[in-house]
């Protein structure tokens, strides 16, 4: 079994991931590092307190009289009717968020670091372009991702990396630690060549999440069914190495849909 530690700080909240190996075969450990430079204008970056995570969330607004407007938004609503006939979502009735494309290099193995986009929210599904690549060719996990269900009694938090993808939970209850969370069906599987992009998206509906890469379902989690599972959702980056840059992640076509 693997375990990762964490440790959240006040100042911004941090988590440092430390993977340990029994009977599984040892993976590359997650990262998120406190940088001193400024991110690109795009999700908020907030100091918050340690057991209250406080977002500022930033969505663009969604109602533009341009025909490109008009034509996006009807490409969400076909992407939230594509997920309710899978059965991945409740119902198809909701309303989008949009936010500011995403900028964000981290240069610390071990860590990361959420930047939130909305208080109080429980099923949604959030979906961005991702590019990433690292400053190490053979760097230990790492990507773009998102964080969700932050509150007092922890988060879970998602990755794509080159190989996988990396899910992890961090109840509260396991103090300094985050465990693996098991698929329930699919891979988990994917391979990219650095630096890569892809489409990917991540829905949670009550207990179970389902991640998405191109379109195509590459994992489904089961997630605590005795946990409160609304909170804070943030944009985060994974860095697989110490070297140069770290690991540099760029996010586009930022979007969230939340049930009416």
């Amino acid at each position: 079994m693997k375990t990762t530690k964490t440790r959240w700080i006040s100042s911004c909240l941090l988590i440092l991931v430390f993977v340990l190996s029994a009977c599984q075969q040892a993976a590359a450990e997650p990262t998120a590092v406190p940088d001193t430079d400024t991110p690109a204008p795009t999700a908020t970056d907030t100091a918050t307190p340690t057991n209250t995570p406080r977002p500022s969330p930033t969505p663009r607004p969604t109602q533009t009289p341009n025909l490109a407007a008009t034509q996006k938004y009807e490409d969400f609503n076909a992407e939230a009717q594509q997920y309710f006939d899978l059965g991945y979502l409740p119902s198809a009735d909701g309303k989008f968020a949009e936010y500011d494309d995403f900028f964000y290099e981290w240069a610390q193995l071990g860590w990361y670091k959420p930047f939130f986009l909305r208080e109080d929210v429980k099923n949604f599904y959030l979906s961005a372009h991702f590019a990433w690549e690292s400053a190490y060719r053979n760097a230990d996990d790492s990507g773009c991702g998102f964080a969700f269900a932050i509150n007092d009694g922890g988060h879970y938090s998602v990755f794509l990396d080159r190989t996988k993808i990396v899910f992890l939970d961090a109840d509260a209850s396991y103090g300094s630690y985050a465990l693996p969370v098991s698929r329930t069906r699919g891979s988990g599987r994917i391979k990219f060549d650095m630096p890569a992009e892809a489409d990917f998206t991540l829905i949670v509906n009550d207990a179970y999440a389902y991640v998405l890469v191109d379109g195509e379902t590459v994992g489904e989690y089961t997630l605590s069914q005795s946990r409160n599972m609304r909170g804070v959702v943030a944009l985060t980056v994974l860095s697989g190495t110490n070297k140069d840059y770290g690991t540099r992640c760029e996010m586009t076509n930022v979007h969230m849909w939340i049930p009416n």
